[in-house]
């Protein structure tokens, strides 16, 4: 029996499409009233993840329990608790925002009067009450993605799963999505939130599980995840290039550090001490009389998470396209 205070718990799931294993033996579980980030390249098995346990998809193993409901032994409990959205907003275009959100409330059971109440709630929630009685196919993608995200909130979710919500949108539009993220979570609802936006998961999720090739390789929060990759760093930029050999036998010098990186403009090295690593550094570089384009003190990323743990940069695992022509 899964803990009360657990919206998901996710066991040992597994999927199969023919000889292809999308999922292999996936778990994790999410707090009620917290944000799971769900990070991967394109077919990693995220979007799997979801449909498993939105129960449009049937495990072929394991279990998953969404808000207290068994996604096999009784899905329409799951479905009456959730709420989904995918990479591309699910309206009826010939109709207005508050005709899709009316629509949505009576295909919900609610009478007429209290749906259209509802509508007017959401569109004012939303900041869409002067476009409200515009059709939806004049909006752009972000009031779209509003709207549609409003449409699932007709009746209350105890869980929502946002599928790479900001897919294809503008950075404004992308922000106005992450208000809502936000606005959500304080009203103490579930979100799964699946993306290749790796800032997206550092600024929203109170917890990130990263899956590569149908399994989980790493869960943690945002810091616990950086933190692996060797935590802060100090990054030395000389003005001249010439300056570069000389640089690298300083910060060599300092005996307890290993360089970690030495790019073709700039030399780095572990900052276990923070600031007074940072201090030495420059102290050191100040004597030798070499002046320098930029230094400091960085953290990791969770691109550089994302390098770590699955062997690629973001860019090259987005670019790759469907592991074993899976689509996640």
């Amino acid at each position: 029996m899964p803990a009360p205070d657990m919206a998901l718990v996710v066991d040992g799931i597994e999927k199969s499409f023919g000889d292809v294993k999308a999922l292999r033996g996936v778990s994790f579980s999410v707090p009620r009233g917290s944000v799971l980030g769900v990070l991967g390249p394109n077919g990693a098995g995220k979007t799997t993840t979801v449909n498993v346990l939105s129960t449009l998809l049937r495990p072929d193993a394991g279990t998953a329990v969404v808000a207290g409901h068994d996604v096999v032994a009784d899905p329409a409990g799951v479905r009456r608790s959730i709420m989904m959205t995918g990479q591309y907003a699910a309206l009826d275009e010939s109709l207005t925002a508050r005709e899709n959100l009316v629509l949505f409330g009576r295909l919900m059971g609610l009478p007429k009067r209290d749906a259209k109440a509802r509508a007017h709630e959401l569109l004012a929630q939303f900041d869409l009450l002067d476009a409200g009685d515009r059709k939806v196919s004049g909006y752009s993608g972000g009031m779209r993605r509003r709207v549609d995200i409003a449409c699932g909130l007709v009746t209350r979710p105890e869980v929502i799963f946002l599928d790479e919500p900001t897919t294809g949108l503008d950075p404004r539009s992308r922000q106005g999505v992450w208000s809502l993220v936000s606005t959500l979570k304080q009203e103490d609802i579930t979100i799964l939130l699946t993306t290749q936006y790796l800032e997206e998961a550092d600024l929203l999720s109170d917890n990130i599980v990263v899956i590569d090739k149908g399994t989980v390789v790493a869960e943690g929060t945002a810091d616990e995840l950086k933190a692996r990759t060797g935590g802060s760093y100090c990054e030395v930029v000389p003005v001249r290039l010439d300056d570069l050999p000389r640089v690298r036998q300083l910060l060599a010098g300092m005996s307890h550090t290993r360089m970690v990186e030495s790019g073709s403009d700039r030399v780095a090295i572990p900052a276990p001490d923070g600031a007074r690593t940072l201090t030495e550094v420059l102290r050191r570089i100040d004597v030798a009389g070499i002046e320098l384009a930029d230094i400091a003190l960085r953290r990791p990323s969770l691109d550089d998470v994302f390098l770590a743990l699955t062997g690629r940069p973001r860019e090259t695992a987005d670019a790759a396209g469907p592991v074993d022509g899976v689509r996640s």
